[in-house]
Protein backbone atom coordinates (compact mmCIF):
# COMPACT_ATOMS: atom_id res chain seq x y z
CA UNK A 1 0.00 0.00 0.00
CA UNK A 2 1.36 3.43 -0.94
CA UNK A 3 1.82 5.67 2.09
CA UNK A 4 0.39 9.17 1.90
CA UNK A 5 0.67 12.37 3.91
CA UNK A 6 -1.67 15.27 4.54
CA UNK A 7 -0.52 18.87 4.76
CA UNK A 8 -2.83 21.59 6.09
CA UNK A 9 -2.50 25.36 5.82
CA UNK A 10 -4.79 27.00 8.39
CA UNK A 11 -4.98 30.74 7.79
CA UNK A 12 -6.88 33.79 8.92
CA UNK A 13 -8.90 33.81 5.69
CA UNK A 14 -9.15 30.18 4.61
CA UNK A 15 -8.07 26.62 5.40
CA UNK A 16 -6.58 24.33 2.74
CA UNK A 17 -5.42 20.72 2.85
CA UNK A 18 -3.61 18.46 0.41
CA UNK A 19 -3.10 14.70 0.12
CA UNK A 20 0.23 13.69 -1.43
CA UNK A 21 2.49 10.64 -1.75
CA UNK A 22 4.88 10.28 1.17
CA UNK A 23 7.72 9.46 -1.21
CA UNK A 24 7.36 12.71 -3.15
CA UNK A 25 5.40 14.18 -6.01
CA UNK A 26 2.49 16.55 -6.44
CA UNK A 27 -0.79 16.69 -4.58
CA UNK A 28 -3.29 13.95 -5.37
CA UNK A 29 -6.26 15.84 -4.01
CA UNK A 30 -6.98 19.12 -2.21
CA UNK A 31 -9.82 20.51 -0.13
CA UNK A 32 -10.63 23.89 1.38
CA UNK A 33 -12.82 25.55 4.00
CA UNK A 34 -13.16 28.86 5.83
CA UNK A 35 -10.85 30.75 8.18
CA UNK A 36 -9.22 28.78 10.98
CA UNK A 37 -7.07 31.02 13.19
CA UNK A 38 -7.73 29.54 16.66
CA UNK A 39 -7.43 33.00 18.24
CA UNK A 40 -10.39 34.34 16.27
CA UNK A 41 -12.40 31.23 15.33
CA UNK A 42 -14.30 29.25 18.01
CA UNK A 43 -12.86 25.74 18.62
CA UNK A 44 -15.99 23.97 17.37
CA UNK A 45 -15.96 26.00 14.15
CA UNK A 46 -12.26 25.28 13.62
CA UNK A 47 -12.87 21.56 14.17
CA UNK A 48 -15.78 21.57 11.74
CA UNK A 49 -13.76 23.31 9.03
CA UNK A 50 -10.79 21.00 9.50
CA UNK A 51 -13.09 18.01 9.26
CA UNK A 52 -14.52 19.37 6.01
CA UNK A 53 -10.98 19.51 4.63
CA UNK A 54 -9.64 16.24 5.99
CA UNK A 55 -12.62 13.95 5.43
CA UNK A 56 -12.51 13.83 1.61
CA UNK A 57 -8.74 13.35 1.69
CA UNK A 58 -8.91 10.48 4.19
CA UNK A 59 -11.65 8.85 2.15
CA UNK A 60 -9.57 9.14 -1.01
CA UNK A 61 -6.51 7.71 0.77
CA UNK A 62 -8.30 4.68 2.16
CA UNK A 63 -7.92 2.97 5.57
CA UNK A 64 -4.42 3.05 7.04
CA UNK A 65 -2.85 4.90 4.12
CA UNK A 66 -2.20 8.25 5.84
CA UNK A 67 1.24 8.12 7.45
CA UNK A 68 1.58 11.67 8.87
CA UNK A 69 -0.22 15.00 9.13
CA UNK A 70 1.31 18.47 9.54
CA UNK A 71 -0.84 21.55 10.04
CA UNK A 72 0.62 25.03 9.84
CA UNK A 73 -1.70 27.25 11.86
CA UNK A 74 -1.91 31.03 11.91
CA UNK A 75 -2.33 32.10 15.52
CA UNK A 76 -0.48 29.10 16.96
CA UNK A 77 2.86 29.37 18.77
CA UNK A 78 4.24 25.81 18.97
CA UNK A 79 7.42 26.98 20.74
CA UNK A 80 5.32 27.76 23.81
CA UNK A 81 3.94 24.56 25.41
CA UNK A 82 1.30 26.60 27.23
CA UNK A 83 0.09 28.42 24.12
CA UNK A 84 -3.69 28.27 23.98
CA UNK A 85 -3.84 28.57 20.21
CA UNK A 86 -1.56 25.58 19.75
CA UNK A 87 -3.54 23.45 22.19
CA UNK A 88 -6.81 24.28 20.44
CA UNK A 89 -5.25 23.53 17.05
CA UNK A 90 -3.90 20.13 18.15
CA UNK A 91 -7.27 19.13 19.61
CA UNK A 92 -9.13 20.27 16.50
CA UNK A 93 -6.80 18.44 14.10
CA UNK A 94 -6.97 15.20 16.06
CA UNK A 95 -10.75 15.39 16.36
CA UNK A 96 -11.07 16.09 12.63
CA UNK A 97 -8.88 13.08 11.79
CA UNK A 98 -10.91 10.84 14.09
CA UNK A 99 -14.18 11.99 12.55
CA UNK A 100 -12.71 11.43 9.09
CA UNK A 101 -11.74 7.87 10.00
CA UNK A 102 -8.02 8.46 9.37
CA UNK A 103 -7.00 6.47 12.44
CA UNK A 104 -4.14 7.31 14.79
CA UNK A 105 -1.35 8.96 12.82
CA UNK A 106 1.56 11.21 13.80
CA UNK A 107 0.31 14.81 13.97
CA UNK A 108 2.33 17.98 14.25
CA UNK A 109 1.15 21.57 14.55
CA UNK A 110 3.57 24.13 13.18
CA UNK A 111 3.48 27.89 12.88
CA UNK A 112 2.15 29.25 9.60
CA UNK A 113 5.52 30.90 8.99
CA UNK A 114 7.30 27.53 9.22
CA UNK A 115 5.20 25.89 6.52
CA UNK A 116 5.36 29.04 4.38
CA UNK A 117 9.16 29.01 4.48
CA UNK A 118 9.27 25.27 3.72
CA UNK A 119 7.21 26.03 0.60
CA UNK A 120 10.09 28.11 -0.79
CA UNK A 121 12.21 26.99 -3.75
CA UNK A 122 14.13 23.86 -2.79
CA UNK A 123 12.45 23.77 0.65
CA UNK A 124 15.31 25.68 2.34
CA UNK A 125 16.01 24.76 5.98
CA UNK A 126 17.02 28.24 7.19
CA UNK A 127 16.33 31.86 6.33
CA UNK A 128 13.61 34.50 6.69
CA UNK A 129 9.91 34.38 5.82
CA UNK A 130 7.32 37.14 5.61
CA UNK A 131 3.58 36.49 5.56
CA UNK A 132 1.34 39.40 4.58
CA UNK A 133 -2.34 38.70 4.06
CA UNK A 134 -5.18 39.53 6.43
CA UNK A 135 -2.45 39.85 9.07
CA UNK A 136 1.32 40.26 8.84
CA UNK A 137 4.32 38.69 10.52
CA UNK A 138 7.92 37.73 9.80
CA UNK A 139 10.05 34.95 11.25
CA UNK A 140 13.57 33.64 11.25
CA UNK A 141 13.74 29.92 10.50
CA UNK A 142 16.70 27.74 11.52
CA UNK A 143 16.76 24.02 10.77
CA UNK A 144 13.06 24.22 9.86
CA UNK A 145 12.11 25.68 13.24
CA UNK A 146 10.94 29.19 13.95
CA UNK A 147 13.46 30.85 16.27
CA UNK A 148 12.26 34.47 16.25
CA UNK A 149 9.11 36.31 15.17
CA UNK A 150 8.30 39.93 14.48
CA UNK A 151 4.76 41.38 14.63
CA UNK A 152 1.82 39.06 14.06
CA UNK A 153 0.24 40.83 17.03
CA UNK A 154 -3.25 40.86 15.56
CA UNK A 155 -5.46 43.54 14.05
CA UNK A 156 -5.83 45.58 17.24
CA UNK A 157 -2.18 45.75 18.32
CA UNK A 158 -0.10 45.12 15.20
CA UNK A 159 -0.13 43.38 11.80
CA UNK A 160 1.31 46.55 10.31
CA UNK A 161 1.26 46.58 6.52
CA UNK A 162 -1.34 43.79 6.36
CA UNK A 163 -4.57 43.69 4.36
CA UNK A 164 -6.53 44.72 7.43
CA UNK A 165 -4.10 47.55 8.16
CA UNK A 166 -4.40 48.84 4.58
CA UNK A 167 -8.21 48.71 4.66
CA UNK A 168 -8.37 50.49 8.02
CA UNK A 169 -5.98 53.21 6.86
CA UNK A 170 -8.14 53.69 3.77
CA UNK A 171 -11.30 54.07 5.84
CA UNK A 172 -9.51 56.58 8.03
CA UNK A 173 -8.25 58.51 5.02
CA UNK A 174 -11.75 58.64 3.54
CA UNK A 175 -13.23 59.90 6.79
CA UNK A 176 -10.52 62.52 7.19
CA UNK A 177 -11.21 63.67 3.63
CA UNK A 178 -14.93 63.99 4.37
CA UNK A 179 -14.09 65.95 7.53
CA UNK A 180 -11.98 68.36 5.50
CA UNK A 181 -8.79 67.34 7.34
CA UNK A 182 -7.10 65.58 4.43
CA UNK A 183 -6.93 65.69 0.62
CA UNK A 184 -9.74 64.53 -1.62
CA UNK A 185 -9.53 60.87 -2.56
CA UNK A 186 -11.41 58.43 -4.75
CA UNK A 187 -11.44 56.12 -1.73
CA UNK A 188 -14.54 57.92 -0.43
CA UNK A 189 -16.71 56.83 -3.33
CA UNK A 190 -15.05 53.45 -3.83
CA UNK A 191 -15.29 52.39 -0.20
CA UNK A 192 -18.87 53.58 0.00
CA UNK A 193 -19.75 51.54 -3.08
CA UNK A 194 -17.91 48.49 -1.73
CA UNK A 195 -19.81 48.61 1.56
CA UNK A 196 -23.17 49.84 0.27
CA UNK A 197 -24.89 46.43 0.69
CA UNK A 198 -26.01 46.90 4.26
CA UNK A 199 -22.81 48.56 5.39
CA UNK A 200 -20.82 45.36 5.79
CA UNK A 201 -17.40 45.02 4.17
CA UNK A 202 -17.10 42.09 1.82
CA UNK A 203 -20.80 41.89 1.00
CA UNK A 204 -20.48 43.62 -2.36
CA UNK A 205 -17.64 43.14 -4.80
CA UNK A 206 -18.47 45.57 -7.58
CA UNK A 207 -16.66 48.40 -5.84
CA UNK A 208 -13.41 46.49 -5.79
CA UNK A 209 -13.61 45.21 -9.35
CA UNK A 210 -15.19 48.04 -11.30
CA UNK A 211 -13.03 50.57 -13.18
CA UNK A 212 -11.94 53.45 -10.96
CA UNK A 213 -12.63 57.05 -11.88
CA UNK A 214 -10.58 59.60 -9.98
CA UNK A 215 -12.79 62.63 -9.53
CA UNK A 216 -12.81 66.07 -8.03
CA UNK A 217 -13.70 66.44 -4.37
CA UNK A 218 -17.28 67.41 -5.17
CA UNK A 219 -17.64 64.51 -7.62
CA UNK A 220 -16.30 62.03 -5.08
CA UNK A 221 -18.76 63.12 -2.40
CA UNK A 222 -21.70 63.22 -4.81
CA UNK A 223 -20.82 59.77 -6.18
CA UNK A 224 -20.55 58.39 -2.66
CA UNK A 225 -23.96 59.76 -1.79
CA UNK A 226 -25.46 58.15 -4.92
CA UNK A 227 -23.92 54.81 -3.90
CA UNK A 228 -25.98 55.00 -0.71
CA UNK A 229 -29.25 55.48 -2.58
CA UNK A 230 -30.30 51.86 -2.27
CA UNK A 231 -29.68 51.84 1.45
CA UNK A 232 -31.65 55.05 1.99
CA UNK A 233 -34.46 53.82 -0.25
CA UNK A 234 -34.91 50.87 2.07
CA UNK A 235 -36.24 53.24 4.72
CA UNK A 236 -38.97 55.66 3.64
CA UNK A 237 -38.95 54.22 0.10
CA UNK A 238 -37.74 57.26 -1.83
CA UNK A 239 -35.95 60.58 -1.57
CA UNK A 240 -39.34 62.31 -1.89
CA UNK A 241 -40.71 60.35 1.03
CA UNK A 242 -37.71 61.35 3.11
CA UNK A 243 -38.22 65.00 2.20
CA UNK A 244 -41.90 64.77 3.09
CA UNK A 245 -40.87 63.47 6.47
CA UNK A 246 -39.14 66.70 7.28
CA UNK A 247 -35.83 65.60 5.83
CA UNK A 248 -35.34 62.49 7.97
CA UNK A 249 -32.91 60.12 6.29
CA UNK A 250 -31.92 62.74 3.70
CA UNK A 251 -28.31 63.67 3.01
CA UNK A 252 -27.84 66.85 5.01
CA UNK A 253 -25.41 69.67 4.52
CA UNK A 254 -23.26 71.41 7.06
CA UNK A 255 -21.33 74.61 6.88
CA UNK A 256 -17.78 74.33 5.68
CA UNK A 257 -15.24 74.60 8.48
CA UNK A 258 -12.44 77.08 8.22
CA UNK A 259 -9.91 76.17 5.57
CA UNK A 260 -6.57 74.57 6.44
CA UNK A 261 -3.57 76.75 7.24
CA UNK A 262 -2.34 78.41 4.08
CA UNK A 263 -5.71 78.23 2.29
CA UNK A 264 -7.15 75.50 0.09
CA UNK A 265 -10.12 73.24 0.54
CA UNK A 266 -8.41 70.02 1.63
CA UNK A 267 -11.07 67.27 1.29
CA UNK A 268 -14.02 69.66 0.93
CA UNK A 269 -15.80 70.41 -2.29
CA UNK A 270 -14.28 73.64 -3.57
CA UNK A 271 -16.46 76.66 -2.89
CA UNK A 272 -19.24 74.79 -1.13
CA UNK A 273 -20.31 72.79 1.91
CA UNK A 274 -19.38 69.20 2.57
CA UNK A 275 -22.52 67.11 2.10
CA UNK A 276 -21.23 64.21 4.10
CA UNK A 277 -23.20 63.14 7.20
CA UNK A 278 -24.84 60.03 5.74
CA UNK A 279 -21.70 59.01 3.85
CA UNK A 280 -19.49 59.54 6.86
CA UNK A 281 -21.73 57.58 9.21
CA UNK A 282 -22.02 54.80 6.65
CA UNK A 283 -18.24 54.42 6.46
CA UNK A 284 -17.95 54.44 10.25
CA UNK A 285 -20.68 51.80 10.45
CA UNK A 286 -18.84 49.69 7.86
CA UNK A 287 -15.67 49.82 9.93
CA UNK A 288 -17.43 48.60 13.05
CA UNK A 289 -19.93 46.20 11.47
CA UNK A 290 -17.46 43.68 10.05
CA UNK A 291 -15.00 41.28 11.60
CA UNK A 292 -11.31 42.04 10.87
CA UNK A 293 -11.20 39.50 8.06
CA UNK A 294 -14.21 41.18 6.43
CA UNK A 295 -12.69 44.63 6.71
CA UNK A 296 -9.47 43.28 5.18
CA UNK A 297 -11.50 42.40 2.07
CA UNK A 298 -11.60 46.12 1.32
CA UNK A 299 -7.87 46.03 0.60
CA UNK A 300 -8.38 45.39 -3.16
CA UNK A 301 -10.36 48.63 -3.32
CA UNK A 302 -7.26 50.51 -2.16
CA UNK A 303 -5.08 48.69 -4.68
CA UNK A 304 -7.39 49.60 -7.55
CA UNK A 305 -7.56 53.21 -6.46
CA UNK A 306 -3.77 53.39 -6.39
CA UNK A 307 -3.52 51.79 -9.82
CA UNK A 308 -5.90 54.45 -11.13
CA UNK A 309 -3.63 57.18 -9.84
CA UNK A 310 -5.19 58.12 -6.50
CA UNK A 311 -2.33 59.64 -4.50
CA UNK A 312 -3.85 58.90 -1.10
CA UNK A 313 -4.30 55.20 -1.89
CA UNK A 314 -0.78 55.03 -3.33
CA UNK A 315 0.66 56.56 -0.18
CA UNK A 316 -1.13 53.97 1.96
CA UNK A 317 0.40 51.12 -0.07
CA UNK A 318 3.84 52.76 0.12
CA UNK A 319 3.56 52.97 3.89
CA UNK A 320 2.38 49.36 4.08
CA UNK A 321 5.46 48.24 2.13
CA UNK A 322 7.68 50.31 4.45
CA UNK A 323 6.17 48.60 7.49
CA UNK A 324 6.76 45.15 6.00
CA UNK A 325 10.38 45.97 5.17
CA UNK A 326 10.91 47.15 8.74
CA UNK A 327 9.37 43.91 10.03
CA UNK A 328 11.86 41.88 7.98
CA UNK A 329 14.99 43.96 8.64
CA UNK A 330 14.58 43.66 12.40
CA UNK A 331 15.53 40.00 11.87
CA UNK A 332 18.90 41.16 10.47
CA UNK A 333 18.85 39.16 7.24
CA UNK A 334 22.20 38.51 5.56
CA UNK A 335 22.61 39.56 1.90
CA UNK A 336 21.69 36.64 -0.32
CA UNK A 337 19.86 34.80 2.45
CA UNK A 338 16.62 33.04 1.43
CA UNK A 339 13.62 35.33 1.88
CA UNK A 340 10.28 33.62 1.24
CA UNK A 341 7.14 35.74 1.00
CA UNK A 342 3.50 34.72 0.87
CA UNK A 343 0.01 35.89 1.74
CA UNK A 344 -2.34 37.72 -0.61
CA UNK A 345 -0.18 40.84 -0.62
CA UNK A 346 3.20 39.19 -1.29
CA UNK A 347 2.39 35.97 -3.13
CA UNK A 348 3.26 35.74 -6.85
CA UNK A 349 1.58 38.75 -8.50
CA UNK A 350 0.72 40.13 -5.05
CA UNK A 351 -0.09 43.85 -5.18
CA UNK A 352 2.65 44.86 -2.70
CA UNK A 353 5.35 42.60 -4.16
CA UNK A 354 6.87 45.20 -6.54
CA UNK A 355 7.03 47.85 -3.82
CA UNK A 356 8.46 45.40 -1.31
CA UNK A 357 11.00 43.97 -3.77
CA UNK A 358 12.36 47.43 -4.59
CA UNK A 359 12.70 48.29 -0.92
CA UNK A 360 14.62 45.14 0.12
CA UNK A 361 16.96 45.17 -2.86
CA UNK A 362 19.44 47.55 -1.11
CA UNK A 363 19.74 44.92 1.65
CA UNK A 364 20.91 42.32 -0.88
CA UNK A 365 17.64 40.40 -0.62
CA UNK A 366 15.45 38.97 -3.35
CA UNK A 367 11.98 37.75 -2.35
CA UNK A 368 10.92 34.24 -3.39
CA UNK A 369 7.09 34.52 -3.45
CA UNK A 370 4.98 31.38 -2.98
CA UNK A 371 1.18 31.04 -3.27
CA UNK A 372 0.73 29.72 0.28
CA UNK A 373 2.23 27.33 2.80
CA UNK A 374 0.40 24.20 1.67
CA UNK A 375 3.35 22.72 -0.20
CA UNK A 376 5.50 23.41 2.86
CA UNK A 377 3.08 21.56 5.12
CA UNK A 378 3.28 18.56 2.80
CA UNK A 379 7.11 18.73 2.77
CA UNK A 380 7.24 18.78 6.57
CA UNK A 381 4.72 15.91 6.81
CA UNK A 382 7.01 13.81 4.61
CA UNK A 383 9.83 14.38 7.10
CA UNK A 384 7.57 13.48 10.02
CA UNK A 385 6.46 10.06 8.78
Amino acid sequence: MEKLVIGIDVGGTSTRAALAPAAGGGALRTASAGAGNPRSVPPEVLTSRLTACVAPLAEAAGPGAVAAVVAGVAGAEPRNPADAGTRVAYAAVRTALRRAGAGRVPVQVRGDTEIAFAAGPGAPPSGVVLVAGTGASAARIAARRQTATIDGHGWLLGDEGSGFWIARQALRAALRSLDGRAPATALVEMLTEATAAGGRPGTRTEGANAPVRVRSASGVVEGAERALGARQAGGAGSAEAAAADGGAGRVRERDSPAGPPGGGTSGRAAGGPVRDPVVRVALVDAGFAGRPVEIARLCPVVVRAAEAGDAVAGAILDEAADHLVETVTVLAPVPGEPLVTTGALLAPAGPLLPRFTARVRPYGLTPAPVPDGLAGAVALARELR
